[in-house]
């Protein structure tokens, strides 16, 4: 096996995990040179193998992983997985039919990089608003162009601070080489970052994995010949979820730079919050409609992830 494709799930919706995995059956790669994990995630039920069986992919298995939470169940399809390259895929991303033969042909032409990624571009159930579209990034919907972006550490050469690479892969559909995973799997801590777990809307799990390896001297890619369709439910449009996962992305995000050094804001006080909170409100205009509403509880999540207590979080 050349590839491993690990897809964590935790109560799928079976129409889109369907299409997850018919556009695994497209993909150009010879069926024999790659597997498929599907890690069930504390589903209730639990994922029945047998009724994908129409569906599935060549070399398709489910791996249980019990304790809930998609860092623990990315963790789980690493270790399971017997390939030297791997790619994660969430349960509603349709991967282009080249794309595995594209991460295979792109890691044998660039030997520094340990993680790579492209474009990740929306199928929405239904046509949303069109101040939501505004926010499609939180939804890890991106184009970064036609072309390459090569990362080599966190150093920025302008400032002279660690600084996120813009070009940095996302977790949808990150390709990663094992060697490089095992650094993020092999931490002395086992207290990684809290991702998405249940209906908690943390997130930062996939840029932590960017940031272990940066630390370790591995380069990160984004290529736009990679290319995902995510498909994004009805239910993600509407101000309530986005509001929710705005305010869980950022708090998490600020929390994950500080902890890495990387962070360009100074962290505050615990007193400061509420007044923080409170300009904002005002600087968005939160009561003007969804979109400011939206962005004031970004900045209500940024804020919480700036407080001091947060200098605690491990490296």
């Amino acid at each position: 096996m050349e590839v491993s494709v690990i897809i964590p799930t935790h109560n799928p919706h079976p129409e889109r995990l369907r299409r997850v995995l018919v556009g695994l059956r497209a993909q150009t790669l010879p069926a024999d040179r790659w597997e498929t994990l599907l890690i069930d995630n504390d589903s209730r039920p639990p994922v029945d193998a047998t009724a994908l069986a129409a569906v599935a992919p060549t070399n398709f298995r489910v791996v249980r992983e019990p304790y809930l939470g998609l860092s623990a169940a990315r963790r789980r399809g690493l270790t399971t997985a017997c390939a030297a390259l791997c790619v994660l895929v969430d349960d509603d991303n349709v991967l282009a039919p080249d794309y595995l033969a594209q991460v295979v042909r792109l890691f044998a032409a660039h030997s520094q990089i340990g993680a790579l990624g492209g474009r990740s571009a929306p199928e929405f159930e239904t046509e949303p608003p069109a101040w939501m579209r505004q926010f499609e990034g939180l939804l890890a919907c991106r184009d970064l162009g036609p072309q390459p972006i090569i990362s080599t550490g966190l150093r920025d050469l302008v400032s002279g601070k660690n600084k996120y690479p813009a070009g940095a892969p996302i977790g949808a559909g990150m390709a990663l080489r094992r060697e490089a995973a095992l650094l993020w799997l092999n931490r002395a801590d086992d207290t990684l970052f809290s991702d998405r777990r249940g209906q908690e809307l943390s997130s930062s799990g996939d840029n932590e994995i960017v940031l272990t390896l940066l630390q370790r001297g591995w380069e990160v890619a984004y290529f736009p010949e990679l290319s995902l369709l995510h498909l994004i439910p009805s239910s993600r449009t509407k101000v309530s979820y986005l509001a929710r996962l705005n305010c869980g992305i950022q708090k998490s995000w600020v929390e994950l730079l500080i902890g890495y050094n990387a962070s360009p804001w100074p962290q505050v006080a615990a007193w400061s919050v509420p007044l923080r909170k409170l300009k904002a409100w005002f600087t968005h205009r939160a009561w003007s409609g969804p979109a400011g509403y939206v962005r004031w509880k970004g900045a209500c999540g940024h804020f919480q992830g700036r407080l001091r207590q947060t200098s605690t979080f491990h490296r």
